[in-house]
This record gives C-alpha cells, structure tokens and sequence, in this order.
C-alpha cells in the first residue's frame, strides 16, 4: 500500500492539534461574519425566508467540506489549495499555471477576506462610540478594463476606517512569533468566540416571540426571477460566513497526525458552526422584527445587530459587554486568517513556482515573514473600502479562480491517479462534489451585478501574463518540454 509523505516543508514543525487546528477552523468560520450579514441576507429577500440561504449555505460548505478533507488528508502541506491544484492538474504542465493564478489571486482575495473581519470590529465599535461612524470620505473609482468593461469600487472612509485599520496591525504584531505559541493564542481567542454567540443565542431565546420569528410577507415563496436572484445573493452571504473550514488545509504541515486530524477539524468546525449560525440567526429573528433588519440592510448604519439585541433584552450594559465580546471574536477571525494565508505564498516560492523572495523563514521565529507582512500591508488598504463590497468581491473571485477549480481538480486526480494516497476517501463520492460545484454555479449566475466578475476575470488574467512571462524568461512549460519538478511522483513514491 502506498504511504503519505508527511515530511514537512524545511523550517516548519507540526505542532498544532486536533483541538488548536479545530479552534483555528471555528474561529476563523464565525469570525464577525453572522453578526453583520443578517440584515444584509434579510435584504436580500425581504422577509426570515432568508434562512434558506443560511440552510443550504451549510449543506454548501459540508460538500465543499469533503473535497477539502479527501485533499487535505492526502497532500498534507503547507499551501492547501496550491498543492491541490498543482497535483490535480499535472504538477509538470497546467498545474503549475492553475496554482500559480491561485497564489497571485490569493494576494487580493485574503486580504479582502481580513479586511471584512476588520471593518465588522469598527462597525461594532461604533455601537460604544458613535462618532466613529463619520464619513470623512465616499468617493467611486472607474477603471477601464477593456473587454471586460469598467472596473468600479468604492472608497469609504469614516473615523472606523482607522480603527479597522489599527485591528490588522495588531493582529500583525501578535502573529510574528512561533506557531506553537500562535497555536495556543487561538485556543484563548475561540473562548470569546463561543462566549459571544452563546450570549447572543441565550438573549435571544430568553425573549423568543414565534409570530414576529416566522411572520413571512406574502408570496414569500413564490418561485420567481425575484426569489431565485434573492437567493443566489442570500446564499453568497451563508456562503461567505461558512467559509473558514478549511484554514486548517493552508496549515497542513504543521498540523500532527495530518491524515486523521485534517479530515475532523473540518467536518467539526462546519457541524459546529452550522448548528450555532442556525439557532442564533432564529433567535435574532424572534426579538427584531425582519422589517427592521430589512430596513438595516439597505444602508450603511447599524450593523451592530447583536449588540442592538442584548441591549433591548437584557439593558445597555450588556449590550456594551457584548459588543467588546464580538469585536474580540471578530479579531480573532483576523488573527487566524492572516495565519493561515501566509502560508501559501511561502509553500509556492519554495516550491519554485512564485517570486523566489517569499520563500524566506523569519531566521530566528522560523515562519514566512515576509508573505505575513504582504497580507497585513495589503488589507490595511483594503479596510478604505465597503464591507458589503469586500463581501461580494472575496466570495465571487475565490468560486471562479479556486472553489470551482478545485472541485474540478479533485475528479480528476481520481480519475487520472487512482494509485494516489488517499487516507480520507470522500462520502457518497462524487455526488457531494458535484453539488458543490452546483452550488458554487448557482451563486454566480444568480448574480445581478457582474463587477465581480469583471474583477476576478482581471486578476485571473494578469496572473496569467506573469506566469507565461515568468515561464518564458526561465525556459519552462510551456516554452519548454522540461518541467521544473514532478511532485506528484514523489508524493506517490
């Protein structure tokens, strides 16, 4: 039988546990996404049938789940999706382009990802001071892409752009030391995580109204154009708050006993989180009727619906406790995906197939320090934009340049490696994997705006000009029959 090689990545130990790297998972899954995208998924179809989309979301991220889990366990490395790719596709022809346009895309697409956990602690922040919500600057930038259109974004600034700002530094500064400490960090940091939604679920049920929860408008299910958009958009938002199961993939040479432990942290965080998200969102929904959280959605204030909760049920100082509760959840999201996103670029220039300067370990800390501080520069600048608009631009960009392809890349290392080490073999294969590229489509076509798109189609194909260039100079693939390396028959081997 063939054996995995879990030799690791020189420089970096495999140190966390089942516990720390399901800590990590869940902390980075709730993060400050369910306190700030209800009013938004509430707007999205107007009324608590919105649900839905938080329902199938799990059912969503469970498929998605076990494409990780089946990859993670078989390629347990440093980089997740940058060895998925690599080896799925062929690692000596169009794996080494679909893993490079992953790394670059990832340049924009995690700091876009940090900066949403960063903007939801100013949001919250404005809960206790007020003044923070003022908007020092709201202006449109267009750029043309030709083509593909015109490339627009929004820059908003208030007094809270500052503190976002001030958050990622933090999380920074706290991230530059060993993994075996980070790794107990994040064990402190999930017990304010959990405290926060269990105080938001317990005020909730404590208070529970069933007319105001399931009051739906009429023709709420109506299946129409109206009802198919509004859900494709809802179900971008679950989407977005789910993700984060797989933080331990990015992780996988530091994680122990990778081909037992990657597989359970996964499906534990999606059980975990789905059960929480569900309660919480119901019982947020018995207190606050949906018209109010509709009306929320719809502008740019007030997404502090957590903080709005415990002080209508349980008075102004809870609400205040609460809300440092979430804004400690929230950075603790930063903390943990700022970690594991480092860790890509650092895999893939080790591996010859990105700019050789992030292939550099801190020399006394033994981490990627200089991927680390190209994410934590990169979202500072990214908190100067539109929480909604960093949500929309991360969930579309990573379904079209990784989700999709990665789904893809895992049929076809079954089908053209069937020798390859496999400790976790998928459920019910490929039936969920299927369905989560079903579902991954479904949020796509359901969108009405395509400046998404548009922007993950711009990153793609810069990407890929740099990869040809980069391959032409080097005399690689395809300029050259002679590949760099073959890691797929050492990983068999």
């Amino acid at each position: 039988m063939t054996e995995i090689s879990q030799s690791p990545i020189p420089g970096l130990a495999r140190e966390v546990g089942l516990r720390e790297a399901t800590a990590l998972n869940i902390i980075d899954m709730i993060g400050v996404g369910p306190f700030v995208t209800i009013p938004l998924i509430i707007h999205a179809m107007h009324g608590p049938q919105a649900m839905l989309g938080w329902v199938l979301g799990a059912g969503l991220a469970m498929c998605d789940g076990l494409v990780w889990a089946e990859l993670g366990a078989s390629m347990p490395q440093a980089g997740g999706s940058y060895q998925y790719l690599k080896e799925s596709y062929g690692a000596k022809r169009l794996g080494r382009l679909m893993s490079f346009v992953f790394v670059w895309q990832l340049i924009f697409s995690a700091p876009l990802s940090i900066a949403s956990g960063c903007l939801g602690i100013a949001r919250y922040a404005e809960f206790v001071w007020p003044s923070l919500a003022h908007v020092v600057a709201d202006h449109t930038v267009s750029l043309g892409l030709g083509p593909l259109g015109a490339l627009e974004f929004r820059l908003f600034i208030t007094h809270g752009t500052f503190v976002a700002m001030g958050s990622c530094l933090l999380a920074l500064w706290l991230l530059y030391r060993r993994v075996s400490v980070i790794g107990q960090l994040a064990r402190y940091l999930s017990v304010g995580v959990l405290g926060a939604i269990l105080l938001v679920i317990v005020a909730g049920l404590s208070h529970f109204n069933t007319a105001r929860a399931f009051t739906f408008a009429p023709g709420a299910f109506n299946f129409s154009s109206g009802f198919i958009t509004g859900l494709g958009a809802a179900m971008l938002l679950a989407t977005y708050d789910y993700w984060g199961y797989y933080n331990v993939c990015f992780l996988g040479a530091e994680i122990k006993r990778p081909e037992r432990n990657i597989p359970r942290a996964i499906l534990l965080s999606i059980v975990i989180v789905g059960a929480l998200y569900l309660v919480m969102n119901i019982s947020i929904l018995g207190v606050l009727p949906w018209q109010e959280l509709d009306q929320i959605g719809a502008n740019e204030a007030r997404y502090y619906i957590a903080s709005t909760l415990l002080q209508r049920t349980f008075g102004t100082w809870w609400g205040m406790f609460g809300t440092f509760l979430i804004m400690w959840t929230a950075f603790a999201s930063v903390f943990s995906l700022m970690l594991g996103y480092s860790r890509v670029p650092y895999a893939a220039a080790e591996d010859g197939n990105f700019f050789r300067a992030y292939a550099k370990l801190h020399p006394k800390h033994q981490f990627p320090h200089r991927s680390l501080l190209t994410l934590g520069l990169v979202t500072t600048a990214f908190c100067m934009l539109r929480l909604q608009d960093l949500i929309a631009a991360l969930v579309v960009i990573r379904i079209m340049v990784q989700f999709l392809m990665q789904v893809f890349g895992l049929l076809l290392l079954r089908s053209r490696h069937p020798e390859f080490p496999r400790p976790f073999r998928m459920y019910l294969y490929p039936i969920p994997a299927l369905l989560a590229a079903l579902g991954f489509v479904y949020i796509l076509y359901a969108r009405p705006n395509l400046k998404e798109i548009r922007f993950g189609a711009a990153i793609a194909f810069v990407g890929i000009i740099l990869f040809l260039a980069r391959s032409w100079r080097r005399k690689e693939w395809p300029f050259s029959g002679q590949p760099a390396h073959d890691p797929v028959g050492e990983a068999v081997q």
